[in-house]
């Protein structure tokens, strides 16, 4: 079987293997004129069109704290962006109050999609109110068709903005994902102030506090205001001490929904990425045995399929940033956690077994690192967005990848200082040290 993906600024054609099912994945470019470069975003759909939210235009964050994440960098629009006619439109935010203004522009949003809702959680940026940068401890709504009208028609886009505020999603770098009417705020942490890779206590200081868990809860509404219910944390720091990571949606045998947490940085004791995986389900969270994920582990662009007829679920990885990549047919460690080429695809088979297999084909650049996969709206997926494989039919195209950080240089040892942004780029804020 053949799936086709349409992507930002590339073209890759790669096949991937399963043990029982077999497809391949072909990559065609997508340029859309003016679109320039946007990172760390959220994102919505409807009919076709995409709502994009948050994050920065500008590439990865420098390191000197009076220069990263600076104002001119922000995000300070909202995108609608028609990949298939190839147009956009834009409208700006500064016409809202500063307290709606500001945590739309900020980078590492958790969001969610939710029918014609989509919901933003925390994220980092600079306060007006403040006077400094935050991470935002606000839970927003958007109504997406009438939000994306607005920006069409050049409209006000306040009556379709409700906003509330709850210190338990103060939260960025982590990732928001549902089970039924369950929602899961995955890892992550809390950073305040500046960002400084010499340390707190060094020049501007800052505050930094990873969640160390998952934090469960539903939603309610309370008039124009969305708040927590049925609040619940699962506090692991062994297990959940992580940022900047990978969060899937799986199927689970016979059907049931489940969340795979793959990779993320900083290990406890190390300045290293985790090697592990964490399975979430209803009941709570489980270590995958026997398994270690070498490649693949800052965000990158995931795509899950669920193979019924052989109960097997793939979650393709393309590209982003690793402590491992090929060279050949040689394995190579590089503490440094580099940008890396390195398309792989993970796969829990049905006797609960996970396998890691490397692409023969490479990413054609240093890409992928934060980029998203957009599926098409009429793909086949279940309730939580996995692809439908027995329902794919051959040479389908099934979504883009948008966006993503490219590495115009080698990037080893370190992988810093080169990056530039592409169309939908996101670098990796706060992805580096301190931990």
């Amino acid at each position: 079987m053949k799936v086709w993906v349409s992507c930002a600024m590339f073209l890759l054609s790669s096949a991937l293997y399963s043990q029982k099912s077999s497809f391949s994945v072909q990559l065609q470019p997508i340029v859309i004129e003016g679109l320039g470069g946007l990172q760390s975003f959220a994102w919505a759909q409807h009919e076709g069109k995409w709502l994009l939210v948050g994050g920065r235009r500008d590439g990865l964050h420098r390191r000197q704290p009076f220069a990263a994440f600076d104002l001119p960098g922000h995000n300070d629009q909202i995108y609608v962006v028609d990949p298939v006619q190839q147009k956009f439109w834009t409208k700006n935010l500064n016409s809202l109050p500063a307290s709606l203004r500001d945590p739309l522009k900020a980078t590492n949003i958790q969001f969610h999609q939710e029918g014609h809702l989509l919901l933003l959680a925390g994220g980092y940026g600079f306060s007006e109110e403040a006077a400094r940068h935050t991470t935002f401890p606000t839970l927003t709504v958007l109504d997406v068709p009438a939000m994306m009208e607005a920006v069409i028609q050049n409209q006000d886009i306040l009556p379709h903005i409700r906003q509330g505020t709850d210190s338990r999603v103060q939260v960025t770098g982590g990732d928001l994902k549902k089970i039924g009417n369950t929602y899961y705020l995955v890892g992550g942490h809390k950073f305040i102030g500046s960002y400084n890779p010499t340390g707190p206590n060094h020049g501007p200081g800052f505050e930094q506090h990873y969640t160390d868990a998952v934090r469960v809860f539903k939603l309610r509404e309370d008039g124009q205001t969305i708040r927590l219910d049925s609040f619940v944390s699962w506090d692991n720091a062994d297990y959940f001490h992580r940022r900047d990571l990978n969060v899937v949606s799986q199927i689970l045998p016979e059907g049931r929904e489940g969340i795979t947490v793959y990779s993320g940085v900083f290990q406890p004791a190390a300045n290293l990425p985790f090697l592990d995986c964490i399975h979430l389900n209803e009941q709570g969270y489980a270590r995958q045995e026997n398994f270690i994920q070498y490649f693949n582990h800052y965000h990158c662009p995931t795509i899950p399929l669920f193979d019924n007829a052989n109960q097997e679920m793939s979650t393709v990885f393309f590209g982003g940033m690793a402590q491992y990549y090929m060279q050949g047919d040689k394995k190579i460690k590089d503490d440094n956690v580099p940008f890396v080429k390195t398309i792989t695809k993970v796969s829990r088979l049905a006797n609960g077994e996970m396998i890691e297999m490397v692409m023969p084909l490479e990413m054609p650049g240093y890409l992928g690192s934060g980029a998203h996969f957009i599926p098409m709206e009429e793909v086949p997926v279940y309730s939580n967005h996995v692809l439908k494989y027995d329902s794919l039919k051959d040479n389908q195209a099934v979504g883009f990848l948008y966006g993503g950080a490219k590495e115009a240089g080698d990037p080893r040892p370190a992988g810093h200082g080169r990056e530039e942004a592409l169309p939908g780029a996101r670098a990796h804020p706060l992805s580096q040290r301190p931990p």
